[in-house]
C-alpha cells in the first residue's frame, strides 16, 4: 500500500507487507555507531537480546542470537553473498561489526526483491563501514549495477581533532536494479558567481541579457556528415569541423546568435538565463546539516535538500519511494513535497509519532496515509505493553498528543511526557504532566504524580494506566483538588485508562492552541513559516 507508515522490525515489514518490484526508488540511513571506534566493532559479544529491540537513539549492532541467525540465513542462502559473508565470518568473528553487515544484508536481499527492474537504491552509510557495505551491495545488486559513490559533507572542518584529519563526510552508494534502464533524470545546482563573472562576461544591450562566447568547432574525430564545409568565407584547418551542420549554422546566425571577430572567426553567442546549472557531481559540498527552523532535534536527521535531491534524480512524479529505517521522516516528506507516494517504516513507536507530527505539522493540506503496526485495539495494547513497556509509553502518550520528555530510559524524573499551554496569548506558559504506568497500578503512583506536580510547578497531571484505577487511586486524585481556568474547573490529578482513550475519552484541560512546546515543529510546506519548538524539554 502507498502513503504508509509501518511499525515494526523492517525485515518483517518487508517480507509480509511488501511486494516484488513494486517500489521505484529506496533509500535507507541504517542506524549506526558513528561514535564508536573502528577496533569496538570488532569487539567479541555474546547474549541473546534481540538486535532489533534497540531504544530509539541507540543507533548500535551488536553481535546477538538474532544477529547469528541472520548471518546464518544469509550463509545458507548460497551464491556470492554467502561467500562473502562467510569470509567476513573468518576475519571478523562474532563482532559488532559482523552482526551491523550481517543484518544489512538479509535486509538488502530484501530491498533488492521489492525494488522495480528500473529502480534504484540509495544506501547511507559511514565510512567506517562503506568499504564493506560496497562489497555487499556488489554481491546483491551486482558490481555492473554500481552508479556512484557520493561523498556528502556534512560539516565543515573539525577542529581539535588529534592525530588524524577530520571526518566531515557521509557515503551514499547508489545502485540501480538493471544500469541503463533505471529512472534518471539531471539535477542541477546554481552555477558559481565567480565562474559567471569570469565567463559570462557581455550582455545584450537592449535586453541586457548576459552571455559568454562559446566555440562552434569540435574535433574532426567527431565529425560527421554535413559538418566540413567553409562558413562565410573561413575555412578550418585539417584537424578541425563545424560543432553543427550548415543549415543549423544559417539558422543560428539569422537569429542573431553568432557573433563574428575581426577575423571573420564566428562565436556562438550563449545566454546565462539558458544555462541550468552545473550538472551536480558525485562530491555534494553545497547541502547544510539539518539546522535553525528545519532541526527537529532529532539525533540521525538529515536534511531535506539531500533527499529531494535523491529523489528527483532517480524517481518521476507518482512514483513510490520507500524508506525502510525512515527516523523522523525526512525522506517521506520530502517524497509527500515531490508528488510521489511513499512507505516509511521503523522499529519505535517513538520514530512513527514524530512523522505523523511532522507530516501534519509541515503540510497545509491533510495528507491521506495509514499507519500498520500500531495498537487500534485493547487487546493490541496489552501486547505492546507486556511486550515493550517503553515502546507502550510513546503510543500511549501519542493518543493524547503528548510528547516524550526523554529519548533515553532512566532519566525522567518522574515524567514520561508534557503537554504545554497558554490561558492567552503571549501568557505565561502553564504545562501537563503525564506518567504512564503499562502494568499494575495503586495509589502509590498518583501521590508520586502529585509531588511531581508540585515539584515541577505543573497546573494539571495526569496518569494514564492500562489496568482500572483502584478506588484509592480515584480517592488519592481526588484529593489534590482543582485547577481553574478560563475555561472552566478541571481536576488537577486526573486518571485515565488506555480503554478510555481508545474510546475517544481525552484529557479535562484548557485548548493547546498549538502552542506545545515539547517538540520542534515542522516548517510549514509552500512557505509557511513553522514554530520551533525543542524536541525534548530542556531543563531550565
Amino acid at each position: 500500500m502507498d502513503n504508509c507508515l509501518y511499525y515494526g522490525d523492517n525485515l518483517d515489514i518487508l517480507r509480509r507487507y511488501i511486494k516484488d518490484e513494486s517500489i521505484d526508488l529506496i533509500y535507507l540511513d541504517p542506524p549506526f555507531n558513528s561514535k564508536a571506534t573502528y577496533n569496538m566493532l570488532f569487539k567479541e559479544h555474546n547474549g541473546e537480546q534481540s538486535a532489533a529491540q534497540f531504544q530509539a537513539f541507540e543507533d548500535t549492532w551488536t553481535w546477538d542470537q538474532a544477529a547469528a541467525l541472520a548471518c546464518q540465513e544469509v550463509i545458507e542462502r548460497g551464491g556470492e553473498i554467502s561467500q562473502v559473508l562467510q569470509a567476513f565470518k573468518v576475519i571478523m568473528p562474532e563482532s559488532d561489526m559482523l552482526a551491523y553487515l550481517s543484518m544489512m544484508a538479509i535486509r538488502l536481499l530484501e530491498l533488492r526483491r521489492v525494488l522495480k527492474s528500473n529502480g534504484s537504491i540509495f544506501l547511507h552509510c559511514d565510512p567506517t563501514a562503506s568499504h564493506y557495505l560496497k562489497i555487499i551491495m556488489d554481491m546483491i545488486f551486482g558490481g555492473e549495477n554500481y552508479k556512484n559513490e557520493i561523498i556528502w559533507q556534512r560539516i565543515n572542518a573539525k577542529g581539535n581533532v588529534q592525530r588524524k584529519f577530520g571526518a566531515i563526510h557521509d557515503v551514499i552508494l547508489c545502485y540501480s536494479k538493471n544500469l541503463g534502464t533505471e529512472i534518471w533524470n539531471q539535477v542541477y545546482r546554481p552555477l558559481d558567481d565567480a565562474y559567471v563573472n569570469s565567463m559570462y562576461r557581455y550582455s545584450d544591450p537592449e535586453t541586457g541579457r548576459r552571455y559568454r562566447l562559446d566555440n562552434l568547432t569540435a574535433p574532426m574525430t567527431r565529425a560527421a556528415k554535413g559538418q566540413i564545409y567553409d562558413w562565410k568565407g573561413y575555412r578550418l584547418g585539417p584537424s578541425r569541423c563545424w560543432v553543427y551542420a550548415k543549415d543549423k549554422m544559417e539558422e543560428l546566425d539569422k537569429a542573431g546568435r553568432i557573433i563574428y571577430s575581426e577575423s571573420g572567426y564566428p562565436n556562438y553567442k550563449r545566454y546565462l538565463d539558458e544555462n541550468p546549472g552545473e550538472k551536480i557531481p558525485d562530491v555534494w559540498t553545497d547541502i547544510s546539516p539539518a539546522f535553525g527552523n528545519e532541526n527537529l532535534g532529532y539525533p540521525t536527521q538529515k536534511p531535506i535538500a539531500l533527499l529531494e535531491r535523491i529523489i528527483e534524480s532517480s524517481s518521476n512524479e507518482g512514483d513510490t519511494i520507500l524508506d525502510p529505517f525512515c527516523g523522523c521522516g525526512t525522506a517521506i516528506t520530502a517524497a509527500q513535497k515531490l508528488g510521489r507516494k511513499w512507505i516509511g517504516i521503523d522499529i519505535t513507536y517513538l520514530s512513527i509519532l514524530v512523522m505523523k507530527r511532522r507530516l501534519e505539522e509541515t503540510f497545509t493540506t491533510p495528507i491521506d496515509y495509514e499507519v500498520i503496526g500500531e495498537p487500534t485495539s485493547l487487546p493490541d495494547a496489552k501486547a505492546l505493553a507486556e511486550n515493550d513497556p517503553y515502546q507502550f509509553q510513546w503510543w500511549s502518550l501519542g493518543l493524547v498528543g503528548a510528547r516524550p520528555t526523554e529519548g533515553k530510559k532512566g532519566a525522567d524524573k518522574g515524567i514520561d511526557g508534557r503537554l504545554f499551554f497558554h490561558e492567552q496569548d503571549g501568557g505565561p506558559t502553564k504545562q501537563v504532566i503525564f506518567s504512564v504506568k503499562a502494568g499494575n497500578t495503586n495509589a502509590a503512583h498518583v501521590r508520586d504524580l502529585h509531588g511531581v506536580i508540585d515539584r515541577e510547578n505543573a497546573e494539571i497531571g495526569v496518569l494514564i494506566t492500562m489496568e482500572e484505577p483502584t478506588k484509592p487511586m480515584r480517592s488519592e486524585a481526588a484529593s489534590a483538588g482543582i485547577y481553574t481556568s478560563p475555561w472552566g474547573n478541571h481536576p488537577k490529578i486526573q486518571i485515565l485508562t488506555v480503554a478510555e482513550l481508545l474510546a475517544g475519552k481525552r484529557i479535562d484541560m484548557p485548548p493547546v492552541r498549538q502552542t506545545n512546546i515539547t517538540y520542534k515543529r515542522a516548517v510549514k510546506s509552500k512557505g509557511n513559516k513553522g514554530n520551533q519548538k525543542e524536541l525534548f524539554d530542556q531543563e531550565s
